[in-house]
C-alpha cells in the first residue's frame, strides 16, 4: 500500500516524538508512582493505582535518574508530536485522506466485517492479498488512535501544566481536575503502546519489507496514494 508524502512524513516523525515522550514519560512517572482522581492526591490510601518503577534502560536519560532533563525531553518532543498532530489533522481533512480512508462507517462495526477481517489474519489471505483500503480493524484502530488518544495526551497534557490551568480552567475541569489529566495522560500512554506492539506485529504478519517499503518510498504512480 502506497501512502502519501505528508503521511510518511508524519508517521516517522510521530514515531520519533512518541518514543521520547514514552521514555522520558517513565522516568517523570518513577518521581511518584501512585496515581489519583480528582485534583489532589499525594497520600498512598488515595491512589486508584501503584505504579512499577520502570527500569532505567526503559527511561530517558537512560541507566540514571535525572527529573529536570526527562522533563526538558518530554516537553521539548511534546511540541513536536502536538504541532506534528495538528498539521497532519488539517492536512487529511483537507485531501480527504481521513473521509475516504480511516473513517470507519457503519459497516465497518459490523460482527461480519469484523470477524471476516480477523480471519483473514488467521488464514493469511490478508498477508497474501495486495490491499487498496484500510480493512475494517484498521479503520477502526486509526480512528480511535488518531481521534481519541493521540489528541488525548496532548489535551491531558495541557490540563497538567500549571500555566496553563489559570488561562483555561475549564480543560482541567473536563478531566475531573489535574490529578485525573494526570491518570488519563498515563491510560492514553499505554494505550498507545499497545496500539503500537500490535502495529508493529501486523507489520511482520503483512510481510515488512511490503510494507515499510510503503511508508518509506513512494511506489508506482498508478497506485493511489493514501494520505
Amino acid at each position: 500500500m502506497r501512502h502519501a508524502l505528508s503521511t510518511r512524513l508524519w508517521h516517522w516523525i510521530n514515531a520519533a516524538a512518541l518514543v521520547v515522550l514514552f521514555m522520558s514519560g517513565l522516568t517523570i512517572s518513577n518521581a511518584h508512582r501512585r496515581l489519583y482522581w480528582g485534583n489532589y492526591g499525594f497520600a498512598p490510601e488515595d491512589a486508584w493505582l501503584h505504579v512499577m518503577r520502570f527500569p532505567g534502560w526503559a527511561t530517558l536519560p537512560m541507566f540514571r535518574y535525572d527529573l529536570a532533563e526527562a522533563r526538558d525531553w518530554h516537553n521539548t518532543a511534546a511540541w513536536l508530536f502536538a504541532v506534528g498532530l495538528l498539521a497532519y489533522w488539517i492536512v487529511i481533512l483537507v485531501n480527504g485522506h481521513f473521509r475516504r480512508d480511516i473513517a470507519a462507517g457503519p459497516r465497518a462495526y459490523t460482527p461480519q466485517a469484523v470477524l471476516g477481517t480477523i480471519r483473514g489474519y488467521l488464514t493469511g489471505e490478508n498477508r497474501r492479498a495486495e490491499k487498496a483500503d484500510y480493512n475494517p480493524l484498521q479503520r477502526i484502530a486509526y480512528a480511535f488512535v488518531l481521534g481519541v488518544f493521540l489528541p488525548g495526551m496532548v489535551l491531558t497534557g495541557l490540563a497538567m501544566s500549571p500555566g496553563i490551568e489559570p488561562a483555561a480552567p475549564w480543560l482541567v475541569e473536563a478531566f475531573g481536575g489535574r490529578q485525573s489529566a494526570r491518570s488519563f495522560h498515563f491510560i492514553f500512554a499505554f494505550a498507545l503502546l499497545g496500539f503500537l506492539i500490535v502495529h508493529v506485529a501486523m507489520v511482520f504478519v503483512a510481510g515488512p519489507v511490503k510494507t515499510l517499503g510503503g511508508m518509506i518510498v513512494a511506489r508506482s504512480p498508478k497506485d493511489r496514494a493514501h494520505g
